[in-house]
């Protein structure tokens, strides 16, 4: 059994203080208006989720040239037990036996969601490869799927911004399934986005006959693309849930990200350049009681550019989660 925080708060002064200080954070970080969102009452979960992702690269390069990259699916399956906002688990690679990438690439993120503000960190790396989907000119590209192994990228990021419909809009409610959403409502959000890029690509692995059909002032670089990047944003978007019957929840977000590019370029100087972003995410929710499920998909995507070329990189992400509430105590 627990132990009431009323008795806690009886052991003397600094675990009153301490009892103090929660409840007034749990006031001011998580007050919602009751008709529009609600707790779940339950302090555990137990669900089983699948995650599969795809990363993608599209190089605008000139005469018209582009070249697109698109890894496997990777995809990921296994439980997960929750006590409030810390959960652990284990994923298993399970894309080999479903016709995916046998090889699994990195990614790593944890979310933080209260009624006032939302945090989210991640890490997502790819040193195993992908493959080339087209090539050639845009009126006249070559389809394919050829392997290309020349690639070792990593992306690391924080974000955290502000909700200011916060007491009748739930992002917890449609991408984390900690509190219930009862009533149609959306809000606005702001805040701040960081992230450091580095992406490495040896096309020098390239066939000979797509290496020859690069941009000749790449040579001197020897077939090498570098670019590493710190990302300073404004994170600005909006939400919505929307409740179209009782234990359904229909949500989508929406939010561009635009600030300072501080990187170099194929080992180059340090320049400073524009860096823009854009995340979108939507999902469907159901609750009954106890039981829950849901569906999330995402798309990120970023774009690096000069006046010889663009890059454009994205990564498109599928969950499906089923899920048990309940408490010990």
């Amino acid at each position: 059994m627990g132990i009431p925080l009323d008795t806690i708060a009886t052991w003397g002064r600094f675990p009153r203080f301490c009892v103090n200080t929660y409840r007034w954070g749990d006031k001011f970080f998580n007050t919602y208006d009751s008709t529009y969102v609600e707790g779940t009452g339950y302090k555990f979960n137990v669900k089983y989720k699948t995650d599969s992702w795809v990363d993608d690269y599209i190089f605008e390069m000139p005469d018209n040239y582009r070249m697109r990259m698109a890894s496997d699916f990777c995809t990921s399956a296994g439980f997960w037990v929750s006590y409030l906002a810390l959960s652990v688990g284990y994923d298993l690679n399970v894309s080999q036996f479903i016709g995916g990438s046998k090889t699994s690439r990195k990614r790593w993120q944890f979310r933080f969601n209260c009624a006032l503000l939302s945090a989210e960190l991640y890490w997502i790396t790819n040193d195993v490869g992908t493959n080339i989907r087209s090539f050639g000119k845009k009126n006249d590209m070559q389809h394919m799927n050829t392997r290309f192994t020349g690639i070792n990228t990593s992306t690391f990021g924080v974000d955290a911004y502000y909700h200011f419909n916060n007491k009748r809009y739930s992002r917890a409610a449609a991408f984390n399934y900690s509190k219930i959403q009862t009533r149609s409502q959306g809000s606005w959000f702001l805040g701040f986005s960081y992230w450091h890029q580095r992406f490495n690509f040896d096309f020098n692995r390239l066939p000979p006959e797509l290496l020859h059909q690069l941009p000749i002032n790449w040579e001197k670089f020897g077939y090498y693309y570098t670019t590493n990047n710190d990302n300073y944003s404004v994170r600005i978007g909006y939400g919505y849930n929307w409740v179209p019957r009782r234990h359904w929840l229909i949500a989508v977000s929406e939010s561009p990200i635009l600030g300072l590019k501080d990187g170099t370029l194929n080992n180059g100087n340090r320049k400073i350049s524009v860096s823009l972003y854009n995340r979108a995410q939507a999902s469907v929710v159901w609750n009954n009681k106890k039981w829950f499920a849901g569906i999330i998909g995402s798309a990120e995507t970023g774009i690096f550019f000069n006046k010889e070329h663009a890059l454009i990189n994205g990564v498109y992400t599928f969950e499906a989660s089923v899920g048990y509430r309940f408490n010990l105590w």
